[in-house]
């Protein structure tokens, strides 16, 4: 029985560690190794030449900085009962990027998922199967979870964007107006908010991606989802100000750099965002 749990997945009564997000996804050898029975290395399984020409392949397709003829000296050599090699010379004599050796309380030997499988098959072919299950229930829950978090923040500025229109309606729209030119203060409104945050009206994002669905909130960020909610609730208050279309302009657009900046360097937002591109 396997189960998942946050960022470290159990594998057959093992806890393994899943670090980074997205790309940069590692997975604990370590703390796989715990799950060999009888004496068994990392640098046992690093020597062995069939190890050594996965790992070579794997970097001259991902890895442009490969060092191949550092590989092919270090190729020629494995198997030999001489020859020893850890995973830090491995990564600074090759320049891989598919291991890592990192000391410290929290340290040891982690690699990336496609390697951390092929280093399972080593333990066993059911742990390799079971590692490759739960490591997949694992990036299903996080999108899952951040698709909630996602269709909240859609929520949120469906809700501000209707006290947004309330306002609009209350502040700049006289009854005499026809039906056409109410909706016209409002698409002007929201194009206001648009300037504010994207920097280009609806019409415009239109006209240079005329192959895309949906309109040009429907493809914004996380980010930029949060800040314009925040943008809509300002600017409703800015209307019951009675500040001009032009003033209010300014200062929503100095609002969005500000907020924008503030998220783009958060750290917490960074893996909400990152866990939904898997």
């Amino acid at each position: 029985m396997s189960t998942t749990t946050g960022r470290t997945i159990i594998v057959e009564g093992t806890k393994i560690t899943v670090t980074g997000r997205g790309d940069e996804e590692f997975i604990s050898l370590t703390d796989m190794l715990r799950a060999k029975v009888g004496d068994f290395f990392i640098s046992d399984w690093l020597r062995n030449r069939n190890t050594l020409e996965f790992l070579g392949i794997l970097e001259s397709v991902h890895n442009p900085r490969f060092n191949c003829g550092e590989f092919a000296i270090i190729k020629s050599q494995a198997g030999l009962n001489s020859y020893r090699i850890s995973v830090k010379d491995w990564v600074e004599k090759t320049g891989a990027i598919g291991l890592r050796a990192t000391a410290g309380r929290y340290g040891g030997t982690y690699a990336h998922p496609d390697i951390a499988f092929e280093f399972a098959m080593w333990i066993s072919p059911a742990f390799k199967v079971y590692l490759i299950k739960e490591f997949k229930r694992l990036k299903d829950e996080e999108a899952e979870r951040n698709s909630r978090e996602w269709s909240f923040q859609r929520t949120l500025a469906k809700v501000n964007y209707r006290i947004h229109t309330d306002a609009i309606q209350e502040h700049l729209i006289p009854p005499e107006l026809t039906k056409a030119q109410v909706q016209l203060v409002y698409a002007s409104e929201a194009d206001l908010l648009n300037m504010a945050l994207f920097g280009k009206t609806a019409a415009e994002w239109r006209r240079h991606h005329s192959k895309l669905a949906g309109n040009l909130r429907d493809h914004a960020t996380l980010e930029q989802l949060v800040v314009l909610s925040n943008l809509e609730s300002l600017n409703s208050v800015m209307i019951h100000q009675g500040l001009a279309a032009s003033e209010r302009l300014q200062q929503l657009n100095t609002i969005a750099i500000t907020q924008m900046r503030s998220l783009v360097t958060s750290a917490s937002v960074k893996q909400l965002t990152t866990r939904g591109k898997r």
